[in-house]
């Protein structure tokens, strides 16, 4: 099966490389501002399947770049899903729990109502509908807190941190599941081969890591699995501002995807055992 994976240096676009024989493509080869350089290597490398990677993240600076943060998560994706629903292959796209408002305490199911409250959340909901309208065979996979052994996250943001603190202020009244980036990959490349089968499995699904936590409760993890003292001190969300308001519930209710691709939730905690060994080899 050829798959064609727009991302290249992303976490999940990384791991993807990592776990299967995909074509994956970085900026240079199709710019999600230049939608028409998507759509050529679309055309040129005829896939059997896609799986959009490429993503807008920078939730801060989504609040003044908006506009762009939507032709990235949105516009493109959209018009990618539409080649894609011509050919009649999947596409499978990732989301986020951004596109809820963080209230309650219960997990999130696909069904619920959606509120984005800040521009990436924004952004990636009208990238969720763009997917859905066109169509065809396709798979929006709403995910959290995700980390790996590269890019920007949490994980790594820790341990830097730790190189020159003893004690750090981290958010505790935020939860959610922590989720590796090697399992994302390997979700979506299940839910790829399955809907080119069985195209009526198309949907939203919802994919994290267990068991939910909130932001201090990884961190002590994280500090403990890598044998660093560091004292962490629980902050409210109050005490940590930031320009676009943050979920304080991203828990997700995942029984569908269980149901569906038979793709349990990953223990978070052994993958982040796997990647701290990662990066102490130098990976």
């Amino acid at each position: 099966m050829k798959i064609l994976v727009f991302g290249k240096n992303g976490q999940v676009a990384r791991e993807l490389q990592r776990r299967a024989q995909v074509t994956a493509l970085g900026r240079a080869e199709a710019d999600f501002t230049a939608p028409e350089t998507c759509l050529a290597a679309l055309e040129t490398h005829a896939p059997d399947a896609v799986i959009n990677a490429a993503a807008y993240t920078a939730v801060d600076r989504a609040e003044e770049e908006e506009a762009l943060a939507t032709q990235i998560n949105a516009a493109t994706p959209g018009l990618l899903a539409e080649a894609c629903a011509r050919r009649a292959i999947p596409f499978v796209h990732i989301s986020t729990d951004y596109v809820f408002d963080g209230s309650g305490t219960a997990p999130w199911r696909e069904s619920d109502p959606v509120a984005p409250q800040n521009a990436y959340g924004r952004s990636k909901l009208a990238g969720e509908r763009a997917v859905a309208a066109a169509g065809g065979p396709h798979a929006i996979l709403r995910t959290s807190w995700v980390f790996s052994a590269h890019g920007s996250n949490f994980v790594r943001t820790m341990l830097r941190l730790a190189e020159s603190r003893d004690a750090l202020d981290v958010v505790e009244d935020q939860f959610g599941g922590p989720t590796p980036a090697g399992a994302i990959a390997e979700a979506c490349l299940t839910i790829a081969r399955a809907l080119a089968a069985a195209p009526e499995k198309s949907g939203i699904y919802h994919f994290s890591g267990a068991p939910d936590v909130s932001w201090k409760l990884f961190a002590e993890e994280i500090f403990a699995r890598a044998g660093l003292a560091v004292r962490i001190r629980g902050i409210p969300t109050e005490a940590y501002p930031t320009p676009a308001r943050r979920p304080a519930n991203s828990r997700l209710d995942c029984s569908g995807i269980e149901r569906v691709f038979a793709i349990n939730r990953p223990d978070w905690r052994l993958a982040l055992d796997g990647i701290l060994a990662e990066l102490a080899a130098g990976g």
